[in-house]
């Protein structure tokens, strides 16, 4: 009996130990498949974040050349006497150039003078089509694509003042038409005054009434007849830029102006003709 029990403890010995052993074999292998877990999930996770910084590169330059290509498509770029522009712009632009005089036409050799032919043509017809009417106070000069009005003191301010008077709502309300009328119009309001002297309560001297007469200007154009503020700047000359001798009362009164200068955008001007054209962009010469 005691020889059995012997046996017996033996034998549960022997089995106690392979168990063990194996035990100790499953948990090293059980280690080593969770160490290869964890790497692999360090290297998914590495990979995701490379793909991630791929995929941030690739959307960039999809967005720059998108907006290469709108760019290349509406605006218009010079380079050594060459434009770049659309098919239907530079259509649109041809179409313009036909209502040009040919004499004038004949004369514009390269790209830049047909493009100050295109747009000095649309600002003559705006022009001529406002009913602004030259006469001593008013003069108008167009010189290529700048626009240069010249109004008297008297039609706009009383004598020493930068109040806007009754008398100016006319005048301004016939050159905010013709602001308005073209969006590719930057608009400049310059104040001038003769060379004698003044200082108020308000004003310190001809520097200051003269921007504050431009900037009344602008304000009303902005204010009452919605000129886009953007479009607008306005700068104070003093009595630095006279345009008659201060030696008498006429000629004195000659140099108390405003002076508005009309500037086409040329940027503004040719995007606006381009519309939302997506045409692939070329290169032209417009002789």
């Amino acid at each position: 009996m005691k020889k059995i029990s012997a046996l017996l403890l033996i034998a549960i010995f022997i089995v106690s130990c392979v168990s063990k052993k194996k035990y100790i074999a499953l948990q090293q292998e059980n280690g080593e498949i969770k160490s290869e877990l964890q790497k692999t999930r360090v290297a998914k996770e590495d990979l995701e974040a490379k793909f991630d910084k791929i995929q941030a590169r690739v959307e960039a330059y999809n967005s720059k050349i998108t907006a290469l290509k709108e760019e290349s498509n509406s605006k218009l770029e010079v380079v050594e006497n060459v434009a770049v522009m659309s098919n239907e712009t530079k259509a649109k632009m041809r179409e313009t150039l036909k209502n040009v005089d040919a004499t004038r036409l004949s004369n514009a050799k390269t790209l830049k003078d047909s493009m100050n032919l295109a747009v000095a043509y649309n600002l003559e017809k705006t022009i001529s089509e406002s009913n602004i009417n030259e006469d001593e106070d008013f003069a108008v000069n167009i010189n290529e694509t700048v626009v240069m009005i010249s109004i008297a003191d008297n039609m706009l301010f009383n004598s020493g003042s930068y109040k806007l008077s009754s008398k100016a709502d006319p005048v301004l309300k016939k050159l905010a038409d013709v602001i308005n009328s073209e969006p590719s119009l930057d608009v400049m309001v310059e104040g001038h005054t003769d060379s004698r002297t003044i200082n108020t309560v308000n004003i310190s001297d001809n520097w200051d009434l003269s921007v504050l007469r431009s900037t009344s200007v602008v304000r009303k154009l902005q204010e009452k007849y919605n000129v886009a503020p953007e479009k607008l700047i306005a700068s104070g000359r003093s009595s630095y830029q006279p345009i008659a001798e201060n030696d008498s009362k006429e000629n004195r009164a000659k140099n108390r102006r405003t002076r508005i200068i009309i500037l086409p955008n040329i940027d503004k001007f040719f995007a606006l003709m381009a519309g939302n054209n997506n045409t692939v962009a070329e290169s032209i010469v417009l002789d």
